[in-house]
């Protein structure tokens, strides 16, 4: 496909999580109507607008791609090649399918929100199975890469079967799938950096039979195992700045926005006249329930002492 395929790609795939996880630090629930409101209610829908509008582009591209590769493994006689990419534009059209749906339910239509998380949960699904089934050559480095992009991929599985199963305006599964998304975005530019340009592992070669059927070999098992172990250490170096960049930008997103700290409601004049009606709290009350209980202490040892003092002396009457 070539690189600026994957970079296109990548770069769609970042945009998209970067506004999911925009759309998921604004997305609270409804204030009291006794609060003013203190920021626009169209920012959630915005930010999620834009997400569904960038994954149909996105998926729209894919598709196109993916047919321009099948006829180029027609004409190569590359039957493995075609079969692939028809999977590839199945799997399109299924995210195709989901933001279009996305974009429907942003515009009260009668789809519920449960029907597009669950085409996006089937969507990537069918993409894990895809790069997880994808071995046309046991040997090739590219292996390595796709056994890599598993991890982002799951990572948006699973925050959108969150988000399927609490049906609600939650942060939780939109942050998780905007990372994923970011993390999934930046990995498919860095395959594309190592399999079509010169920061290739050394000793390894490209080997093409179609445009979209690609293999990378090495000399070598230290050069294949130096080829894995660089893919791994990538990996790794990507992750870690994701981490950074999302506590990062999360922490300063929501400084701003105020998304978790508007559930909470300052002390209203109501309360704190409540509170000033109730009384105050002072020293002298207790130390006076302490005289009091003492005094009633000593009453009753006097009168005990009386009566067995009379008792002994035969001189009292007993009743």
């Amino acid at each position: 496909m070539g690189f600026l395929a994957f970079a296109a790609a990548g770069f769609g795939l970042i945009l998209m999580g970067t506004f999911e996880a925009i759309a998921s630090t604004t997305t609270t629930s409804s204030p009291p109507s006794n609060l003013p409101q203190t920021k626009p209610q169209t920012t959630p829908s915005r930010s999620s607008f834009i997400y569904f509008l960038s994954a149909s582009l996105l998926s729209f591209l894919f598709i196109l791609n993916s047919l321009v590769s099948f006829f180029d493994a027609v004409n190569s006689n590359d039957r493995v090649g075609s079969a692939q990419q028809l999977q590839v534009a199945a799997m399109a059209a299924l995210f195709l399918l989901y933001s279009l749906t996305g974009l429907l339910t942003l515009n009260n239509s009668p789809f519920p929100s449960s029907l597009r998380n669950l085409i996006g949960l089937f969507a990537f699904a069918e993409e894990f199975i895809y790069f997880y089934l994808r071995r046309k050559d046991t040997v090739g480095i590219e292996n390595r890469y796709f056994d890599m992009l598993l991890v982002p991929i799951f990572v948006c599985l699973f925050g959108t079967l969150l988000q399927l199963r609490d049906n609600s305006s939650s942060v939780i599964p939109k942050l998780v799938r905007g990372v994923g998304l970011v993390l999934q975005g930046l990995w498919f530019f860095q395959m594309g950096l190592s399999i079509y340009t010169r920061w290739m592992a050394d000793g390894c070669v490209l080997k093409e039979k179609s445009r979209g059927n690609y293999t990378v070999r090495c000399k070598g098992h230290p050069e294949y195992h130096r080829a894995r172990a660089i893919a791994t250490l990538q990996f790794n170096c990507h992750l870690a700045l994701v981490v950074v960049l999302v506590v990062g930008v999360y922490s300063v997103v929501v400084r701003k926005t105020g998304g978790d700290f508007s559930r909470y409601k300052p002390l209203g004049a109501e309360m704190r006249h409540q509170i000033d009606s109730q009384g105050q709290f002072t020293l002298d009350s207790d130390e006076e329930e302490e005289e009091e209980v003492r005094e009633k202490g000593n009453v009753v040892r006097d009168m005990a002492g009386g009566e067995v003092e009379l008792g002994v002396n035969g001189n009292g009457a007993h009743t």
